[in-house]
């Protein structure tokens, strides 16, 4: 298998961590230069039309995208450790958390990154309105991880799941617009964020 990744975005870092967590290391890494476009060119096109990190191919050549669906098939290839959950009520609870954590929170940082920097403007023209707006989405979603992780071990419950690696990605990546939870104000999302900056996987890129 071939993961196409990017260095230092956050999508990408959700699946490193996934494959680290359940001990998956037979995949070869291919880092695409997002700032020169590297992710434009019709080869790539033709494995995601999104033109988006990141990308699985697999052995036959079948290409999946969007973290959630690469996420699904890395699961069922090795269930264990169960990431995902285990039984009906703990897979559905983590998927309600993951897609939280996705839409409200990676999407607005994302957002909030492409339109407030211009990073990505020789490809789409930046609103910073809408950046700044996108910054203010995302604010408002610490206090819901607060209230979560004030009383749960973890943002799905009492087990570690890829709720914590989505949530814990858009927070890193959160930092380059900015958004840096105060210890004071939100104590249980900071000691959570702590925690997971342990755990070995945390430290793929």
């Amino acid at each position: 298998m071939k993961l196409y990744s990017a260095a230092k975005a956050p999508n990408p870092r959700r699946i490193l961590m996934f494959l680290a967590e359940k001990g998956i290391t037979d995949v070869e890494v291919v880092n695409l230069d997002l700032a020169a476009g590297d992710n434009l060119h019709e080869d790539f096109r033709a494995k995601n039309p999104l033109a988006k990190v990141p990308v699985l191919e697999l052995d036959d050549g079948t290409c999946i995208s969007e973290c959630g669906a690469i996420y699904r098939y890395l699961e069922e290839l090795k269930p264990e450790p169960a990431l995902l959950g285990s039984d009906i009520k703990e897979k559905a609870i983590i998927e309600m958390w993951e897609r939280r954590a996705e839409i409200s929170f990676m999407s607005a940082v994302g957002q909030c990154f492409q339109h407030s920097t211009g990073f990505f403007k020789d490809r789409m023209t930046p609103i910073a309105v809408w950046g700044e707006e996108s910054g203010q989405l995302a604010r408002r979603f610490l206090p819901v991880l607060e209230a979560q992780l004030s009383n749960h071990a973890y943002l799905a419950g009492d087990e570690f799941s890829a709720a914590d690696i989505s949530a814990f990605c858009a927070l890193e990546f959160a930092k380059v617009v900015g958004i840096r939870p105060d210890a004071e104000e939100f104590p249980a999302l900071v000691s959570w964020q702590q925690k997971i900056k342990q755990r070995p996987s945390a430290a793929f890129m």
